[in-house]
């Protein structure tokens, strides 16, 4: 039977679902897969950065009742915090920042160089750091894995990682962001625009920041990770053409429902002609009973990839929720540590400097 600390950077939404995972999966994990587990660090924005190393009560994180008495001294910044708490695994579900990915990265590449396997949520670390953090993963034989980031608990890059060697990717198409789907259904039963961003928020499936799905973000940062990860190409937000779904009215969405031609938040990347560069936009489509993509409903969402191997491949979510989300990092965790190529054993921390990060804001919901 294997022990493994486990850290946590954010405990929102997403990390309480995980920690709730885990407690209902521990009989499993032991007899399955000889994994024990207990939650040595925790950090948030409102309590800091909190180690103990014998172990937290996941029913008191979960009640927002701990003892910090219990604690050793709070932790001045991540490096700190990674000596106290020694994890082996740390997931990482802290808010987007789909401009620059931080402080996700700074934190996930302590992380990686303290000797621990990481896993995040955050998509934003995957557009903006990708390169940098698999090559730290590697470097110390560890996993820096994020199933999570783009279709919730789908396998989409274990799928490519694991079963698909040698394939090339030519193409993808995708409905990536479940509150674009429920604020259109919402306004197309003749409902407001505010309405449906609540109905949202109700399910907990938004951003932080609403306007991050609305306005295409979370969509087109989806895009780039998908086109950097399995295509290997390096697309930035910037170049793709986004629009969101703030300039559809009630009406111009009841007429499409009624020519069975709803519209849907799309995302599409393709190889351009000269193979080494990507077309891709994110925007408002309508989508035929036929399209691959054509009834995905509600929360649900779903990748079509185009392959040299195979003319399409369909992978969809059907009404994931939070529970989606935190299997997927629970997933990541079982991988990681029985990837018997890279877990070392037992594994010396490395003492870094003094860091100047400030506490994390903890990821309220499933980016979806």
């Amino acid at each position: 039977m294997k022990h493994y600390n486990l850290g946590f950077i954010g405990f929102g939404n997403v990390g309480r679902a995980l920690a709730r995972l885990l407690v209902a999966k521990s009989a499993e994990l032991r007899q399955l897969y000889e994994i024990e587990w207990s939650i040595t660090g925790l950090a948030t924005r409102g309590m800091g950065w909190l180690s103990r190393p014998e172990g937290f009560q996941p029913s008191s994180l979960l009640s927002n009742v701990v003892d910090e008495s219990s604690c050793p001294a709070h932790s001045i910044g991540i490096n700190e915090w990674l000596l106290e708490a020694r994890p082996d695994v740390v997931f990482e579900t802290t808010s987007l920042n789909h401009e620059t990915g931080q402080p996700s990265i700074d934190y996930l590449t302590a992380v990686l160089k303290s000797g621990s396997h990481a896993i995040t949520a955050n998509k934003g670390a995957v557009v903006y750091g990708y390169e940098e953090l698999s090559q730290l993963a590697a470097g110390a034989g560890k996993c820096f894995y994020f199933e999570s980031t783009v279709l919730d608990s789908a396998p989409v890059f274990s799928l490519f990682r694991e079963t698909l060697p040698g394939v090339k990717l030519r193409a993808f198409s995708g409905v990536f962001n479940s509150t674009s789907n429920v604020i259109i259904e919402t306004m197309e039963a003749g409902r407001s625009f505010d309405e449906g961003v609540r109905m949202a928020q109700e399910l907990r499936i938004t951003e932080t920041d609403p306007a991050h799905d609305v306005d295409a973000w979370d969509a087109t940062l989806k895009v780039c990770a998908l086109a950097k990860v399995l295509m290997k190409l390096p697309l930035k937000p910037s170049e793709v053409r986004r629009e969101g779904i703030r300039s559809l009215s009630a009406q111009r969405l009841q007429a499409a429902r009624a020519e069975g031609k709803p519209y849907k938040l799309v995302a599409r990347a393709k190889l351009a002609e000269n193979g080494s560069s990507l077309n891709a936009s994110v925007k408002p489509e309508q989508l035929g009973s036929t399209d691959p993509l054509g009834n995905v409903r509600g929360t649900s969402l779903a990748v079509h990839f185009e392959l040299d191997m195979m003319p399409g491949l369909t992978i969809t979510s059907h009404r994931p929720n939070l529970q989606s989300t935190a299997y997927g990092l629970l997933a990541d965790f079982v991988n990681a540590v029985r990837d018997k190529s890279k877990v070392q054993g037992p594994t010396s921390k490395v003492q870094g400097p003094k860091s100047k990060i400030q506490s994390p804001k903890s990821k309220n919901s499933s980016s979806r």
